[in-house]
């Protein structure tokens, strides 16, 4: 007769885990994931700026705020007031610290809607999470605060280098996973420098998950060979700057003389 081992405690424990996980599968986890297309942009002579997409995959049914900033650092703005009661002229210069130079943010919905007030300052999501977090000197209370941060967004909006919007995001679902993608222009005012992209999933008014995305802009050719120059032999970019502008100037004037001149 052939001797069979007893089953163990541990093996009857590990088959049943293997059976409950089997028949009560719970939510599929789907990692946050984020890609810039497009991430590598060269500015050179016909340069005008450009475009910027990203896409990825989340879970299923969450909203997405996708934030793509510079670093933050210094800024200036020039504070305006009337001189003898007439003229309006820049009588200050205000300081802000901790602030992106580009700030572009979107969402599937109203920021409002979708994350508590403590989520939004904690990301630096938002306008007014970004006023609570910037640092403005000299300003007397929150009321000349918000005035002049307002002002500051209204310049960056001009500029095209802040941006908030809602609903661009494309978002479908696929393979028990969300596909999302947005298409953004670049704007050529944005100086170049390494940009972050940051992918914020959220579920019931708190981020669940981020993924992040790097964005290179960067002078390429005689641009670049000019900015250096500029940088590091002021002297000669000088020289060549004087040169370029007689030049320019002669031509012009050799134009105009052979048309006979302005009439």
């Amino acid at each position: 007769m052939r001797y069979q081992k007893p089953i163990t405690n541990i093996s009857i424990i590990f088959s049943m885990i293997l059976f409950l996980l089997a028949l009560f599968p719970g939510e599929s986890a789907t990692q946050l994931t984020a890609k810039a297309n497009h991430d590598h942009i060269k500015i050179d002579f016909f340069y005008h700026g450009s475009t910027v997409g990203v896409s990825g995959i989340s879970d299923p049914g969450v909203d997405l705020v996708i934030k793509l900033t510079s670093a933050e650092g210094h800024q200036s703005l020039q504070k305006k007031g009337k001189v003898a009661g007439l003229l309006w002229m820049n009588v200050s210069e205000l300081e802000l610290e901790h602030v992106p130079s580009v700030y572009f943010l979107h969402s599937t919905k109203n920021i409002e809607d979708i994350l508590s007030r403590d989520e939004m300052d904690k990301y630096v999501i938002g306008y007014q999470a970004l006023e609570r977090h910037v640092e403005i000197t000299p300003v007397a209370n929150e009321e000349e605060k918000t005035k002049w941060f307002s002002e500051f967004i209204k310049f960056k909006e001009s500029s095209n280098l802040y941006s908030v919007s809602t609903g661009k995001i494309s978002v479908r679902e696929k393979d028990g996973g969300q596909d999302y993608f947005i298409l953004t222009n670049w704007p050529h005012q944005a100086p170049p420098g390494k940009y972050l992209v940051t992918v914020i999933a959220i579920k019931d008014k708190k981020v669940v998950e981020t993924a992040t995305a790097d964005v290179l802009v960067e002078q390429a050719g005689v641009v670049k060979s000019l900015a250096d120059m500029a940088k590091n032999r002021g002297a000669l970019y000088g020289i060549i700057s004087i040169a370029a502008a007689l030049g320019a100037g002669f031509s012009v004037g050799m134009i105009f003389r052979k048309s006979g001149g302005a009439h």
